[in-house]
């Protein structure tokens, strides 16, 4: 299979690339040297390309950081994603496209609601979310309207070696290795209740091509564990494998104005049509976070 991968270099993208070559496929990969909401850019790579499969990554992807800059991410996520779908069906090679939401889209749910199912009902807190909800609503009328063999992700948090401090595991990992390499006592953290559902990036690109090879064209599927971890516990096991004795103190500056109290998701529909499962526990995903950041500090 010849795959494109948008947002190809970014963190999953790195691990979907190297999971598809794995498997056999060719992957061609582009990040932001093409600009996916320019349809003079995106439309001769993806002709170029001529893909069976393109996997839409492409996105400003920072929950935070989208307060900021919410045209931006507006421009991005939903023109970029209605530019590639065009690219795509003027192609020529009818190309089956995963567009990569996020389980954002659900909004703040009661404990009652959980988990979550593609069905459940989506209420965008953030500037992020509502992006990803519009981009949705973009793949699925081409389904409806053109035809166009499109399937819609919402992939819950994915975490793993390699991932950006902007997030909140990997910056918890970078930190307590930099406090201890500098004899700091505490470590400032920001909310530690939130719960979420996570999964390994290795797992999650698994699930990727599996849709694309057993999904079902015009519908959604969640990839999630079905289990949530409260963020203070993922930093009490990181402190505990780092063997550090720090004092936690909350940094406001590390507080989101609208934080998701809980996401746990239902992968049922996934595990149906692919019978994927995830092999990687969450021990051993933070275990290698951590590792990534020692060797990367110590450099």
């Amino acid at each position: 299979m010849r795959a494109l991968i948008t947002g190809g270099r970014g963190f999953v993208g790195h691990w979907l690339a190297e999971h598809l070559r794995e498997q056999g496929d060719e992957a061609v990969v582009i990040d932001i040297e093409t600009d996916v909401a320019d349809p003079g850019a995106i439309g001769p790579v993806v002709a170029e390309a001529a893909p069976d499969a393109i996997y839409h990554l492409a996105a400003r992807t920072h929950v935070g950081e989208s307060w900021d800059a919410p045209s931006e991410v507006l421009r991005v996520n939903v023109l970029g994603t209605a530019e590639v779908l065009a690219a795509a069906r003027a192609s020529g090679t009818d190309p089956l496209v995963l567009v990569i939401s996020s389980a954002e889209v659900y909004g703040v749910v009661r404990p009652e609601d959980l988990p979550l199912t593609e069905d459940s009902p989506v209420a965008p807190a953030t500037p992020y979310a509502a992006s990803k909800s519009a981009a949705e609503q973009v793949a699925l009328q081409a389904w409806r309207g053109f035809g166009q063999p499109v399937i819609v992700v919402r992939p819950f948090n994915h975490i793993g070696p390699g991932q950006a401090p902007t997030f909140a595991v990997p910056a918890l990992a970078r930190r307590i290795v930099t406090a201890l390499a500098e004899g700091a006592s505490s470590l400032p953290v920001g909310t530690l209740t939130t719960r979420r559902d996570f999964t390994d990036v290795r797992d999650v690109v698994r699930a990727y091509r599996l849709l694309v090879e057993h999904g079902e064209p015009g519908s959604l599927y969640n990839v999630c564990s079905g289990h949530d971890v409260a963020i203070g516990e993922i930093a009490d096991r990181l402190l505990s494998l780092a063997d550090a004795t720090l004092t936690l103190e909350t940094d406001p500056a590390l507080v989101r104005p609208v934080d998701l109290p809980v996401l746990r998701g239902d992968p049922g529909r996934l595990e149906r049509a692919t019978g994927w499962k995830p092999t990687i526990a969450l021990d051993d995903t933070i275990a290698d976070v951590l590792a990534y950041w020692r060797a990367e500090l110590a450099r």
